[in-house]
């Protein structure tokens, strides 16, 4: 779980190294995801053992739909913001997950998670630039609703998940990577494959092979065997690994504002996690 999230860090640096836009590596990663999933699934036998269910296979088409959105907003911040900026804005999904399960499934907030998520607003205005001297409206054009949509997406995906339990979770994420390829082909430029050179090649491999398919594996062999509580605290290697990648290697240079904004946005994330799974571990031993 640990080496998965750590992987799936270098994500941003090693996109801005394919020579690629958005729709292309998404679709690349749904190509590769559905081959690499699918053949472990059909290998493994586990095809066999599937308990299909009309009214859930729905949920799940509609959830790919959603995952492959989120994955094309993510990837545009890429291309229009720095990494840390993107990653940090993106990773409130969590904290963004208490609002929506509070209101959809009336879970009440305690005055810690509000406190908790105030802090992580706080610290998000602070990173993505608020508060300072640049216009709003440059703000905007940066691209700084891209990492907030996908986060909002990748929300509703972990609401909608949670109804989806008769199929394994490798037919549930071959299913939603083979209808992203096909919804993503029409909007694909094959031409933008053309004339890229063999580092671009090495990068587009790495995205579709060990960001997309090893790290899903990794993932999906490991997550049912963890407590909530480990999850939540290694999901923060991911952003981790990003940041000390954009920092480090590409160069970038937080204002002070935005180094504030980022122990705020994480150390509120943690205070939530903590919280969330405090709710759960309740829920599960009442």
């Amino acid at each position: 779980m640990g080496l998965a999230m750590a992987i799936f860090g270098s994500i941003g640096f090693v996109a801005a190294q394919t020579g690629l836009q958005a729709f292309e590596l998404v679709f690349v990663r749904c190509v590769c995801a559905s081959l690499f999933l699918g053949a472990f699934w059909l290998l493994s036998g586990k095809f066999k053992n599937e308990n299909w269910n009309q009214r859930e296979v729905k949920r799940i088409l509609l959830c790919g739909v959603i995952l492959v959105s989120n994955w094309v907003f993510l990837f545009k911040a890429f291309e229009m913001m720095p990494i840390t900026v993107a990653i940090s804005i993106y990773y409130l999904a969590p904290v963004i997950v208490l609002l929506l399960g509070s209101f959809l499934y009336r879970e009440k907030l305690t005055w810690l998670a509000i406190t908790s998520i105030l802090i992580c607003f706080i610290g998000t205005m602070l990173i993505s630039g608020l508060g300072t001297d640049t216009p709003f409206q440059q703000l905007l054009s940066s691209g700084l609703i891209l990492p907030f949509l996908a986060a909002i997406l990748y929300a509703l995906l972990t609401l909608l998940s949670k109804g989806i339990s008769q199929l394994s979770p490798y037919a549930v994420t071959v299913i939603q990577t083979s209808l992203g390829a096909i919804l993503l082909f029409p909007l694909v430029s094959l031409s933008a494959f053309s004339g890229l050179q063999v580092n671009h090649w090495i990068a587009i491999t790495m995205i579709g092979v060990i960001h997309t398919g090893v790290v899903y594996f990794l993932f999906f062999r490991s997550v049912r065997f963890l407590p909530t509580r480990l999850i939540s605290a290694l999901v923060f290697l991911d952003p981790i690994v990003a940041i000390l990648l954009d920092t480090m290697i590409i160069a970038f240079q937080p204002s002070i504002l935005q180094v504030i904004g980022l122990f705020l946005t994480f150390g509120g994330m943690a205070v939530t996690l903590v919280q969330t799974d405090r709710i759960k571990s309740t829920g599960e031993t009442g």
